[in-house]
């Protein structure tokens, strides 16, 4: 076999990770040489993966799809077979390129755990986590995939709960253990649909369906399917256990988490939905983007109020998450209204959307895990003053925060821009009432924009801004080399992402050409420039036969016009100080004060109050002051404020269900007996209903 060749690289990748769970389970008690083995292995098998995602992504034609068996199987059904096509390698590339930055960050960070923790079993874990997501994306039939589902979910909840002596990460572990498995029984009713009708369970088989499923059946697979998936991607309203599994587990599982657990979720709706079921009927795709656009809207809103920096950070994943739905549900509906270039650029953008998030979310919650590593604290309000004592890790965080902004010139404006675009065109794609939204859908990214923008001018700001609120925020140090490194290693992809779109979209041409049948890198692209709006007449006869391109747009040409503007700027003010002014340095004004002191920062509270009081009726706060008095009711001694908001979903839906199921669960109790003779006749009448049923 060629060394260089996909499918190879692929199994050595995988190879690679099998090979690190073993060596860090035989050193378990050694947690330095755990470290070494178990996380050097991933970083190996990650650059393997990142190989093989690229080499399958260029290949020929003919080469773009490679199959082999994994493991031989004597059981029917149950064949364990990768298939390394477009989309699974694309997907593949994202998991890698966050394996390889994680697991240099995690030769300095887990050395917190030395003494504390076992280290050989958090990278065992997380080698498994790697190996099991891995094969999410490549498996080829719906056994083998549910299988590595399986192994995905189970190791994703050890490494929840990995710090399990705190309450917090026990009941964070079974929040996500119980959603996860009723998406995964969403997902196995799905496919037994398909299998229905295919008689088959592997995936060549549920592509040759077409129209063959009833309108019925494709209904029903579809909703539950959107519910299966949805509950890993973290849709609103099936969001609730990522704001609580985030925060607790160790900051670059966190990191995996966001980065690519959530993304096998937008995996299997691309693969379902554009694969499996097309063509779909076009209340799909408004479904889609309906939850997208809630999702993105109420994710940034709550992340807003949150003072818990990585809590802050999971919601803006359900943020994001509803960014990429809006583009996949854009395709749908462009697809259903026979516009299939409309639908490609609408698609790119999605899946842009989706490494793009990947890379900068997991920045950002490597820049979190650095400040609780050293400050001791997820809560913002005792930061402060870190950019002083962390100055590497306050730049790295500053570049995921503009990413994730979607401010030029980096990789989040252009998968956002591209995102407007594509709904901005679909208003001219159909002149049914369904058209307007798309033009509601892309105001309400414009206040998801906005609001992302504010809430991390906060997250930046009350963490490394101002003076430190806390003695263990005093004494902050910077990051280790490796946590840094790792680090930087996202830094430089959010800048190639941005500088360079133009050489990566080439990389979606068979991707698209897969999913939609049309490539669109060369319209998109031209000399560095990205087309947002594309420049063939033909490609858009059917949306408008008076198209004229409006113009493009070059992250590169305004990077250079940044630079020039700021070398400018330091050359007039070498000008202005070569004279031998004198300048004498001080402290800052404080309005005639004895100086100041962090009591009169800026708080998170304080930040965002403004946005909490015009969505009250949404987050309806709650305020409690108390107050304690020496002699005269107008002094106050000592005053404690406490405010705090309570998600809806939290506490309309879901507390009450789990009151009901409690209740439901105690009536339940009553047919446990005890006696042999009941316990009979419940599998008597089970049986006598299962030959009904198949009857």
């Amino acid at each position: 076999m060629n060394a260089h060749s996909p499918v190879f690289l692929l199994k050595l990748a995988l190879c690679l990770y099998a090979a690190g769970i073993g060596s860090a389970l035989l050193a378990v008690r050694r947690d330095k040489l755990a470290n070494l083995l178990g996380f050097g292995s991933a970083t190996v098998a990650a650059l393997c993966g990142i190989w093989a995602a690229i080499l399958a992504l260029t290949a020929s034609a003919a080469d773009q799809v490679a199959s082999f068996t994994l493991w031989p199987s004597f059981v029917p059904y149950i064949e364990l077979k990768v298939r390394f096509d477009a989309l699974g390698a694309f997907f593949v590339l994202i998991v890698s390129v966050l394996a390889l930055a994680l697991s240099v960050y995690a030769f300095g960070y887990v050395r917190g755990f030395y003494g504390r923790k076992s280290v050989g079993v958090l990278a065992a874990f997380y080698n498994a986590l790697l190996l099991a997501t891995t094969l999410v994306f490549t498996a080829s039939n719906a056994f083998f995939f549910l299988i590595a589902w399986e192994i995905m979910a189970l190791t994703a909840y050890c490494l929840v709960s990995f710090e399990h002596e705190q309450a917090e990460a026990r009941n964070a572990g079974v929040l996500y253990f119980v959603m996860s498995h009723a998406g995964t029984g969403c997902l196995i009713l799905g496919f037994l649909l398909l299998f229905q009708t295919s008689h088959n369970y592997d995936f060549a088989s549920f592509r040759a369906l077409g129209a063959a499923l009833s309108p019925g059946t494709r209904n029903a697979a579809f909703i539950l399917f959107l519910l299966g998936f949805g509950v890993k991607a973290g849709i609103v309203p099936l969001h609730v256990w990522l704001p609580v599994a985030h925060p607790v587990a160790p900051s670059n599982i966190s990191a995996l988490l966001s980065g690519v657990l959530i993304k096998t979720g937008i995996y299997g709706l691309t693969r379902v939905l554009f694969d499996f079921l097309s063509p779909v009927p076009n209340w799909w795709g408004v479904t889609v983007l309906t939850i997208g656009t809630i999702s993105a809207v109420l994710g940034v809103l709550y992340a807003l109020m949150e003072h818990d920096l990585k809590r802050l950070l999971a919601y803006h994943s359900i943020e994001n998450i509803g960014i990429i739905l809006m583009g996949l549900g854009a395709a749908l509906m462009f697809l259903h209204t026979h516009h299939p270039v409309l639908a490609t650029l609408a698609l790119i953008a999605g899946l842009y959307h989706t490494i793009n998030h990947a890379i900068f979310k997991a920045l950002l919650f490597l820049g979190a895990g650095a400040v609780l590593h050293s400050a001791h604290t997820r809560n913002m309000e005792e930061m402060g003053g870190l950019i002083k004592r962390m100055p590497k890790t306050a730049f790295c965080f500053l570049v995921g925060a503009v990413a994730i902004s979607a401010l030029p010139p980096l990789n989040g404006f252009i998968s956002e821009w591209l995102t407007y675009q594509s709904l901005l065109q679909g208003f001219r794609s159909t002149e049914s009432l369904v058209r307007l939204m798309f033009p509601l859908s892309g105001a309400m990214l414009a206040l998801t924009g906005a609001l992302a923008a504010a809430c991390f001018v906060k997250a930046f700001g009350i963490t490394f801004l101002a003076q430190p609120r806390s003695e263990h925020a005093a004494k902050a140090h910077e990051a280790s080399p490796t946590m840094v490194g790792g680090m930087g290693i996202l830094v430089a992809a959010c800048a190639f992402l941005g500088l360079f779109p133009t050489t990566f979209l080439q990389l979606f041409d068979p991707l698209t050409a897969q999913l939609t049948g049309q490539t669109l890198s060369a319209q998109l692209s031209l000399h560095g420039a990205v087309f947002p709006v594309l420049r063939n007449a033909q490609d858009l006869e059917a949306v408008s036969s008076t198209y004229v391109p409006s113009g493009s747009v070059s992250t590169l040409g305004l990077a250079f016009v940044g630079v020039g503007l700021v070398v400018s700027l330091l050359l007039v003010l070498k000008l202005v100080w070569s004279r031998k002014t004198k300048v004498t340095a001080g402290p800052t004004w404080d309005c005639g004060s004895k100086g100041l002191t962090p009591q009169m920062e800026y708080t998170a509270t304080g930040f965002s109050k403004p946005i909490r009081m015009i969505f009250k009726a949404l987050f309806r706060p709650h305020r409690e002051v108390q107050r304690e008095y020496d002699y005269s009711p107008y002094f106050a001694r000592t005053l404690h404020f406490e405010s705090h908001i309570e998600e809806a979903f939290v506490a309309r839906l879901y507390r009450p269900l789990n009151r009901r199921i409690l209740r439901w669960s105690l009536r339940i109790r009553g047919l446990q007996a005890g006696s042999i003779q009941a316990y009979l006749i419940y599998i008597f009448i089970t049986l006598v209903l299962l030959l009904i049923f198949a009857l």
